[in-house]
């Protein structure tokens, strides 16, 4: 019989509301208008709206690939059973200053108090998975929760959108409407003439309709499945919460619209490039970066994965190269 897993939290502010967060040596506390992380070597102020969109996509993600900054000194570092919490640690003024500083824990432990600081934290009306224009502000003093928005569950197909059993395909009445921004797109779904005999295994859907009523922004959904090889796509408008940092190759294809990257090295943060990826374009994001978008209208984008645990090792060890082509 498992036990819950314990939480340290303080009390309600008398003033602001909200409770305070230890995880080792880290403590987390917020205001009305930022979120303040201190370490034994220093402390970083963060405003609540960045914060909680990130912290978002951490717990959504369950730490994702690689390394999740919230910003250039705070994030964690995914190694698959276990998490590290850092700051500073892929900064390179941080390093050379020695303020940077990192512990170690079991995923569920850290995700435990993630989740209790998303949740204490998040007010009515606020979704941290929307883009601004669609939901509150996070500001101000305690007032409510959002338990519906912060404990939606990532689309994950275990072979593809459509299939029977599998993740169903969004329609106005399973409470998926069409985006404002994607009225023009067609709903129309594709004709199916399987061989007989093969009814029940030939399957498609309208993947651009599909998109059209996500009612989240930066969050890939996994929406077919062959082996380790995972077509994750997904809506983009404003920016991406976090500068996700590789342990393996992606790919991106551009499906509509327009996003620009920020791409940086993983290590130091240092500029790499500036990337504009318009409808049709496709790029590969190398195993050594660190990137972020910004997306200045809803847009689709198809993010394919390779699921392999055996990839970050390989890389690390450089017995796999960090771009997946040279020219």
């Amino acid at each position: 019989m498992s036990s819950a897993i314990a939480v340290q939290a303080s009390e309600p502010d008398n003033y602001y509301g909200y409770r305070s967060f230890k995880q080792g040596k880290f403590e987390f506390s917020r205001d009305e208008y930022f979120v303040k992380v201190k370490w034994p070597k220093g402390s970083h102020l963060m405003p609540a709206d960045v914060f909680l969109r990130a912290l978002q996509r951490d717990v959504a993600w369950n730490f994702f690939y690689g390394t999740v900054n919230f910003d250039h000194v705070f994030g964690t570092l995914n190694h698959y059973g276990t998490v590290d919490m850092f700051a500073g640690r892929f900064n390179d003024a941080y390093r050379n200053g020695g303020l940077d500083y990192v512990e170690t824990y079991k995923s569920d432990e850290l995700m435990a108090t993630f989740k209790a600081i998303l949740d204490d934290w998040t007010n009515k009306g606020y979704d941290p998975f929307a883009a601004p224009e669609e939901t509150a502000n996070p500001y101000g003093r305690k007032n409510g929760s959002n338990v519906d928005a912060i404990s939606r569950q990532r689309v994950t197909a275990q072979r593809m959108v459509g299939c029977a059993g599998d993740t169903p395909i969004r329609t106005d009445q399973n409470g998926y409407p069409v985006n404002r921004h994607f009225a023009d797109v067609p709903q129309d779904q594709p004709e199916i003439h399987a061989e007989k005999g093969f009814e029940d295994e030939v399957r498609a859907f309208n993947l651009f309709g599909y998109l059209s009523r996500s009612d989240v922004t930066w969050n890939p959904s996994v929406c077919s499945v062959v082996r380790d090889s995972l077509y994750c796509p997904t809506s983009e408008e404003f920016i991406l919460p976090v500068e996700h940092g590789n342990d393996r190759v992606e790919w991106f294809l551009q499906m509509s619209d327009e996003i620009t990257w920020v791409v940086k090295d993983k290590e130091t943060g240092a500029l790499r490039a500036n990337v504009t990826m318009r409808a049709g374009d496709i790029a590969a994001m190398p195993a050594d970066i660190r990137h972020q978008g910004y997306s200045a209208k809803r847009s689709m984008l198809l993010v394919w994965e390779n699921n392999s645990g055996k990839i970050p090792e390989l890389i690390a060890s450089g017995k796999a190269p960090v771009t997946p082509v040279k020219f």
